[in-house]
């Protein structure tokens, strides 16, 4: 197969898309009963992080492993990266030293020009535009608990971030519409954004028409890393925009909340919402690893059919 990364969300298809669906849920359910699973064995990860991360560590290292691989931790802090070495002489190298790597940086031009230099799959595992990792875990815990996401309605509310960006640009794959309610000035760029379309997705200025009859409801923190300049000002432009009990009651009565965490209980989310019956936020959390054991199980052997 030829070398294919995850760069961004539109990077699969929509089949693509569904079979990794439908083989997260095999991998979860192996790993339920503790039946082994190593199509990976002696396959090594690198995971690549100029951006600090709990979930995103966690979920890819304990993943290869269970998978039967190994994982190696790269910080830019203390690598040649860190020191001024070319992007793409890093590539060249780190490629020819391990079967795939996962990077967490900032601007989306790094793990671009890494990939174009790349002999392995490279995996977005966040960049100041796109989290296509985290989406691909939502979507599939959405279908988890309510079926098929195809024509339902999400309601983003806050910042037009790297996470909204993505759950745009599954809308247009995937066929639902997302209703994204952000302060002014922080509205959603469709450029940025990646958007092919403007036909699913709709602006709302008040949160609260944005949830009306939504099947789910979703937010992030105010301040995204690398924007901490701007927290007392966001946290006043954000003062309306956080997710409440009033928010949720509009919304279907069967609607999920998530939200991709770490959390400000009383900023973005009141807890009664994130600690409430129609949270699935550990759920969420919990299936970043089996949807990135999809992921890099599709991206080094393709589909398996066992």
């Amino acid at each position: 197969m030829a070398i294919k990364h995850f760069l961004q969300f539109r990077d699969f298809d929509p089949g693509e898309l569904d079979y990794l669906f439908a083989r997260a849920r095999v991998i979860k359910d192996r790993f339920k009963r503790y039946v082994k699973h190593h199509p990976l064995a002696d396959r090594t990860l690198v995971m690549i992080f100029e951006k600090a991360s709990t979930r995103t560590r966690l979920s890819f290292e304990a993943g290869m492993q269970q998978l039967g691989g190994a994982a190696i931790y790269l910080n830019t802090r203390d690598s040649q990266l860190g020191r001024g070495e070319p992007v793409e002489d890093a590539a060249e190298v780190i490629s020819r030293m391990c079967d795939i790597v996962m990077i967490r940086t900032f601007e989306q031009d790094i793990i671009e020009r890494f990939a174009a230099h790349s002999r392995v799959p490279v995996v977005n595992g966040l960049t100041n535009e796109y989290h296509p990792c985290q989406i691909l875990a939502d979507i599939f815990t959405f279908i988890e608990h309510r079926g098929s996401i195809r024509g339902r309605n999400v309601a983003w509310i806050g910042d037009s971030n790297n996470v909204c960006n993505t759950w745009l640009q599954a809308a247009e794959l995937l066929d639902f519409n997302v209703r994204v309610s952000t302060p002014p000035g922080y509205e959603v760029e469709p450029d940025r954004a990646g958007l092919v379309g403007t036909g699913h997705f709709e602006q709302f200025s008040d949160p609260m028409k944005a949830c009306e009859g939504a099947d789910l409801v979703t937010t992030d923190v105010w301040t995204s890393m690398g924007f901490e300049a701007e927290n007392d000002e966001r946290r006043k432009a954000f003062a309306d925009w956080r997710v409440d009990a009033d928010m949720m009651r509009v919304a279907r009565p069967d609607a999920l909340f998530m939200h991709c965490l770490p959390a400000h209980r009383g900023e973005e989310v009141d807890a009664d919402v994130i600690d409430g019956p129609q949270s699935v936020v550990w759920d969420e959390a919990e299936n970043r690893l089996h949807a990135q054991k999809a992921l890099m199980e599709y991206l080094l052997l393709g589909r398996l059919d066992d």
